[in-house]
């Protein structure tokens, strides 16, 4: 269970870096960009079933597969991403560090999650700009996950 909420924490906390919320004339904040409340509850539903689908990640996912705590991970996750991205959520779990400390998550694993978030951005239907605006953030902080 540690090891799913570390990673999908970790996925969340990459989007919720560009939280700021736009002054009116910048148009509309992450949070509404990814479908807000419905639609970032999508988002990480399918983020994490993709997850448990992927050969070279889903050994941190598929102990916990099916059980009451995936279900309160994902919501504490969907918690965290809306208050994040200036949704009206709020988020009292641990830090992006701390998520990860042990974890020794691989290069090539922080390379798979993410395409797993960009198939599950695509699945939703979100824009291109938006997407680039998350994979610009998840590259800016995977520094702080891979290797800790």
């Amino acid at each position: 269970m540690k090891k799913l909420f570390s990673i999908v924490l970790f996925l969340s906390i990459m989007v919720s870096a560009c939280a700021q919320k736009p002054s009116k004339d910048e148009g509309p904040s992450l949070f509404d960009r990814l479908g807000g409340t419905e639609g970032i509850s999508m988002i990480i539903d399918d983020m994490v079933d993709i997850h448990m689908k992927n050969p070279a990640i889903n050994a941190r996912f598929l102990p916990d597969k099916g059980t009451e705590k995936l279900e309160v991970t994902k919501q504490h996750v969907k918690d965290f991403l809306s208050a994040g991205s200036g949704g009206p959520a709020e988020y009292k779990g641990r830090d992006l560090v701390t998520a990860h400390k042990g974890m020794n998550i691989q290069p090539e694993e922080f390379v798979h999650a993410t395409d797993d978030l960009m198939i599950a951005l695509d699945k939703n239907n979100i824009d291109e700009a938006t997407k680039k605006d998350v994979l610009f953030i998840l590259w800016g902080l995977k520094s702080s996950v891979i290797g800790k």
